[in-house]
């Protein structure tokens, strides 16, 4: 067990983008705040953010390119370093430092990449620089990719033999029916034998936003908690939420064996 609590973060672009796919600073800020908090209570922290197809469309609008996968490796290329730089920023009016460690599904089947991630990530968490993970666009298409952020976020959390995974997203966690409808609550807590996939609700998505919906949330959530890593889903939008989670309160929805 690591002497140190261990928590993965993944933020999805739902939760730092506005309705007219702008990133928003104050999520970002807030979100490195309350991990700056973490670390002064002696917590690791890695985080998994989504963002950088909206940051690269952001800065070219609209291309020619009509191939998706194509079009995504641009956007993401080109955005990867704005992200980095909101980071950076962030990172460093707080007195903290953080690095990005990109990486195609590949990397995490047993072999010398496996290794070489395990030695990035331990010893960038021993010299108290925060780990940002991403997938890595410009080469990770067909079988290299991820299904979602969600997924990497998982593998990343299994990798450090993290404590707690906590996926941020746009809803405040599971609900047993449609969110707007008078009867339906949200589920504090699910066991990973429930069947709580009848709960889902279909949703479309637009180009640049995230892969991932929460059919795929719940699905890595129960993977990940099945691990013995604590995981939940979580509205990333709503302030200090980390912090919540991290002191017990009943926010957002708690996957467990």
């Amino acid at each position: 067990m690591n002497e140190q609590k261990r928590i993965v973060v993944k933020v999805g672009t739902n939760v730092m983008t506005n309705k007219d796919n702008r990133i928003l600073g104050p999520v970002l800020k807030n979100l490195v705040e309350q991990i700056a908090t973490l670390y002064e209570q002696d917590i690791l922290v890695v985080l998994v953010s989504s963002g950088s197809a909206i940051a690269g469309k952001e800065i070219l609008g609209e291309i020619s390119i009509k191939d998706p996968s194509m079009r995504r490796q641009v956007y993401s290329s080109v955005g990867q370093p704005r992200m980095m730089r909101h980071y950076y920023s962030i990172f460093h009016d707080y007195g903290m430092r953080c690095a990005q460690v990109l990486a195609t599904k590949r990397d995490f089947s047993p072999g010398l990449h496996r290794e070489n991630m395990i030695n990035c990530y331990e010893s960038l968490l021993a010299e108290g620089i925060i780990p940002i993970a991403n997938e890595d666009d410009a080469v990770s298409v067909t079988m290299s990719m991820f299904s979602d952020n969600d997924e990497l976020a998982s593998l990343v959390a299994e990798l450090i033999n993290a404590d707690m995974l906590i996926i941020l997203s746009d809803t405040e966690g599971l609900y047993n029916g449609h969110p707007d409808h008078k009867n339906t609550r949200k589920l504090n807590s699910v066991q990973v034998d429930e069947d709580v996939e009848k709960f889902v609700q279909q949703s479309v998505k637009g180009e640049g936003q995230g892969r991932g919906g929460m059919e795929s949330k719940i699905k890595i959530a129960k993977d990940t908690a099945a691990k013995n890593i604590t995981t939940y889903i979580a509205n990333g939008k709503r302030r200090n939420v980390i912090l919540d989670i991290i002191e017990g309160k009943p926010v957002g929805t708690k996957f467990t064996v």
